[in-house]
Parts: structure tokens; sequence; C-alpha cells
């Protein structure tokens, strides 16, 4: 059972990343990775080629991208999509998430932050 590694999307505040690796969740931003201003798409699959899930407050295209993903028989290793939320409660939820589920049940798998 191997924990969730997460990558943070461009629009997810950068202290989030920060926060989580403080509680010893590995975790990464965006900017921290050098990918500032590339696409969803070659986001989603740098994440998924290092085996992290990724997490996003742009639910439709992320949602959309995950369907389509999965009808072209692409695979991914996860995906949290969140409304705008305050960085604690990010935090709270992913860290609730990752207690609960391991990266082998995030494969392919959406998830919406409000149910944690």
């Amino acid at each position: 059972m191997a924990a969730i590694r997460f990558f943070t999307d461009e629009d997810v505040y950068g202290a989030i990343a920060v926060a989580l690796r403080r509680a010893r969740i590995d975790a990464c931003s965006t900017p921290e990775v050098g990918r500032r201003g590339q696409s969803d798409e070659s986001q989603l699959e740098w994440a998924s080629a290092q085996g992290r899930v990724f997490v996003t407050f742009n639910v439709a295209h992320f949602a959309k991208l995950h369907a389509c993903w999965l009808r072209q028989g692409r695979h991914h290793a996860g995906i949290i999509v969140s409304s705008q939320r305050s960085i604690g409660e990010v935090v709270r939820r992913l860290l609730h998430l990752s207690s609960r589920i391991d990266s082998e049940s995030m494969h392919d798998r959406l998830k919406f932050l409000s149910d944690w």
C-alpha cells in the first residue's frame, strides 16, 4: 500500500505543497518543478509519469480531461478537483483523503475534495 504523492496545479496555492511536506506527505507544486505555463494536458502527463496525483481548482476542465483520457484508454495517477478554499481547509482535506486512500486506489480516478 503506497502513499499518495501529490502534484499541485499552477492555480493551487504554493503553500499547500509546503504544508503537506511538513505533515510528511510527498508533495510538489508546479512552480517548484519548473512547469509554469505548461498546458493542462502536459501537466497531467507529467504528474502521471511521476506517479503523482494531480490537485487542481480547475474542476470543469479536469473533469472533462479525465473523461477524455479514459475514453482514449489513457491512464493517470489520479485527479483531485476542488473549488477554491482556504489553504488550511485544502490541506486538512488532502491529509484526510491521503490517510484513507492509497496511490493504487487513486489510479484513473477523479475525486472531489469536497467529499473529504
